[in-house]
């Protein structure tokens, strides 16, 4: 049989799309997958990629092995997963994206360890969700499509609205959607058409939705907003605790929902009771 390395090469790479988005997964270069790919065809004698100058495509050999080693890889992940199960209960670990992590976790993570009795939690900050059945997590925390998807894998904690806020002090300088034409916009990188979709869906004419300001953390977009610096998009779960503490305001009624929610999903090998408790606390 041919190194592990290079059948979990092949297949991140095919169900990836290509090299670099595999390496990307496999945290290696896309120089690594290559060779192991290469390795892989030799072994075999046949080629599973068509390179091409725009990128690489499965070959016919390819496609018609991928869906068994996807199928063989979730195998091992839930044989991986059943050991976990059968140890005693040990630290739990979390993934969710960095806004998600700082903003809207922390708060709960005090009633996380109370549910499952005082265990040891550790939060990982990813920017891309896991495969829950390969990856060594017990709970992911991402923004996904409501309806259908990654909702049907998970439990809906919160739906995903979009509203204009900003700090007190300049609220009272926009009693219109029209007023934020003279306002300094916020931009979250990771979120760049906020701005556009909430002009959209609320018929609001927004000649400056793409200028101003963009920031690679939503956190810092948040705290320029409440300097005074301008007015930032606010994702209602991850507002909430401003808008409670009133370092943000709302200046405006208008909202718009995004389409996305806030999908909790848990590794198998959580126990039943874990997921409960867990579920109880993250959708409460």
């Amino acid at each position: 049989m041919p190194p592990l390395n290079a059948l979990r090469a092949f297949e991140a790479a095919a169900r990836c799309g290509g090299f670099r988005a595999a390496a990307q997964e496999l945290s290696v270069t896309p120089a690594a997958v290559s060779q192991h790919i290469r390795a892989l065809e030799e072994w075999a004698g046949v080629p599973l990629f068509v390179r091409q100058s725009s990128g690489v495509r499965l070959s016919e050999e390819g496609a018609r092995v991928q869906s068994a080693f996807r199928d063989a890889f979730d195998a091992l992940g839930l044989a991986v997963a059943e050991l976990r199960r059968s140890a005693p209960a040990g630290p739990v670990t979390i993934a969710t994206l960095p806004a998600i992590a700082q903003l809207w976790l922390t708060p709960r993570l005090k009633a996380i360890r109370t549910a499952l009795g005082a265990r040891q939690v550790s939060v990982h900050a990813l920017e891309t969700a896991p495969n829950m059945l390969r990856d060594l997590y017990d709970i992911s925390l991402f923004l996904g499509p409501a309806e259908g998807g990654s909702a049907k894998l998970g439990v809906v904690a919160a739906h995903d609205v979009i509203f204009p806020v900003c700090a007190p002090e300049i609220a009272h300088q926009i009693t219109a959607p029209e007023d934020l034409a003279g306002q300094t916009l916020l931009h979250d990188a990771s979120w760049m058409r906020d701005w556009r979709d909430w002009a959209t869906a609320c018929g609001v004419r927004l000649p400056n939705a793409e200028d101003g300001p963009r920031y690679s953390l939503y956190s810092l977009t948040l705290a320029e907003a409440r300097s005074g610096a301008g007015v930032a998009m606010g994702h209602g779960f991850l507002v909430q605790d401003a808008l409670a503490d009133g370092s943000l305001v709302r200046p405006l009624p208008q909202d718009a929902r995004t389409g996305r929610a806030l999908i909790l999903s848990l590794g198998p090998a959580f126990s039943a009771a874990d997921a409960a408790a867990v579920t109880a606390v993250l959708t409460a």
